[in-house]
Order: C-alpha cells, then structure tokens, then sequence
C-alpha cells in the first residue's frame, strides 16, 4: 500500500489555465480520507504555494510542503522548518559573474522575496514574480547582505539564448552546483545536495514511510531525481522524455486530470 505520493505543481497537479481542476482535489481529498499522506513538492517558493496548500486542506499538524527544488521542508501548520539548504553569498557572487561572462541573466531569492541585480528587468523575472505572487526587488549584487539565505538562483532567457548559455557554463560549476532546468526559459541553480528526490527521501524517512511506499508525480527535468527515487514514478503524460523513460507508471496529461487518474489507478482502486 502507498503511503505518500509528492507531486509537482506546473504541468503536474496544475492544468495549463493554472487551476487544479475539481476532479484532482477529489481525488486527493479521498486518498488523504484513506490515511495516504500527500505532499506537494515544487520548484515554487514558499510564498508560491500558499494558496495551493490552503485550496487543497494540505495544512493539518503532520503536513508538509517540498518548495525550492528541494531546498526547503516546512510544517504547513506551524511553519517550523524541517530542513533548509541554501547557497551563499559567494556562491551568488560567482554565479552572478559566470552569468555576465555567457550573457544570461538572473534572478535570486531569499524564503519570501524575488530579487533581480539588473536595472532592466527581465519579462521572465516578471513572470516568476506574478506566478508566485512574490514581492520583486532591485538589489545589485554588492547591496547584498552576506548573511542573506539564498535558496536558489535562476538563470532566465529566451529558450535558444538560454541553451547557448548552458553549453558555455564550465565543468567546474557543473561540479560544484545542482543546475535544474525547469522550462525552457528557466536555468535553476542550487547547492549539490539540494534536489526535489533527497528532500522527499527525507521526508519519508522522517515519517517512517519506506521507499516502496512512495508515489512521486511530475513531468519535468527537476522531477527526474524524485521519480527515480519513488518506489512508484509516475510520469504525465505531457513529462518530458527523460521522466516518461524512468517512470513505472504513465498518467493522463495535467489537462486531462491525469493526478487523479494514477491517484485512482494506483492507491483508490487498490
């Protein structure tokens, strides 16, 4: 029997309209009534998911939500975070730099806020800011304060520029940070141990759910890890190659309620 089943948020439980359709709720609300533990686990910020969370009653005493890739486990109902990995101010510093020597933009965050080191803000900074209804700042890299916590740093442009850009990052950053590319506009950037599979492998851990237990849903290369953890991967059907290729199981697409297809298939009907 599945005990947990983490899902990804854009292209997963979200429909292109970006709205969980009734369909996936129910099925969540009745896997939840049969003591299966669901946890959303997305590349959003905090701030970002807020609505989800509440929308989806994803907030009694025992719940938790994966934001950041990974990067950060919190208790939906007293906030108390389980585990947060960030990158540094150094770290910022030399992405920040590696970005003007291959031309490519970025933005960063802190838990609550979107920056952007450039005067003229990039559309895709913009996007992120309305998506997670964040707060955006202008803040230059030397106006950072050295004991901010940042969870990740994003690369941003147009998709083309964007793949140029990534085939001129050195093997030194290879090795040294996790690179996630989450849509094709987007490049995330975290620290090595940070990925969406070692915070639920944790989680589950924590909880006393073995492996096998598992359920994780996605569609996207910053799924990949989680699926190949999962004790069941299952894949959209609108997931990328990669993810179809190492998952167990292929649901519907996010427009065609495919969460609460497998979450019938896989925990209701069993």
């Amino acid at each position: 029997m599945y005990k947990l089943i983490a899902i990804d948020i854009d292209g997963t439980l979200m429909n292109d309209r970006k709205e969980i359709t009734k369909e996936v709720n129910d099925a969540i609300q009745a896997a939840k009534a049969k003591g299966v533990k669901v946890v959303i686990c997305t590349g959003r910020p905090i701030v970002g998911v807020q609505s989800i969370i509440e929308e989806l009653k994803l907030n009694d005493e025992d719940d938790f939500v994966i934001t950041f890739n990974g990067a950060l486990v919190q208790n939906t109902y007293s906030k108390d975070v389980e585990s947060q990995i960030t990158l540094s101010y150094d770290d910022l510093k030399d992405i920040y730099e590696l970005g003007l020597k291959i031309g490519s933009p970025l933005h960063y965050f802190d838990t609550e806020h979107l920056y952007t080191p450039h005067r003229v803000i990039n559309e895709y900074t913009i996007h992120e800011a309305h998506i997670n209804q964040m707060p955006l700042h202008y803040l230059p890299i030397d106006e950072v304060p050295e004991d901010m916590l940042i969870p990740k740093v994003m690369f941003i442009d147009e998709p083309d520029r964007l793949n140029t850009s990534i085939a001129n990052i050195p093997e030194s950053f290879w090795e040294k940070y996790t690179f996630v590319k989450s849509t094709p506009f987007f490049l995330e950037i975290l620290d090595p141990r940070v990925s969406k599979g070692n915070a639920v492998k944790q989680l589950a851990e924590k909880l006393g759910i073995k492996r096998e237990e598992v359920i994780c849903m996605g569609d996207g290369e910053n799924d990949l890890s989680m699926i190949e953890y999962a004790g069941c991967g299952v894949a959209m059907a609108n997931a990328v190659s990669v993810v179809k290729e190492a998952a167990q199981f292929h649901t519907l697409s996010n427009n065609e309620h495919g969460v609460a297809y497998a979450i019938e298939k896989l925990v209701l009907n069993n």
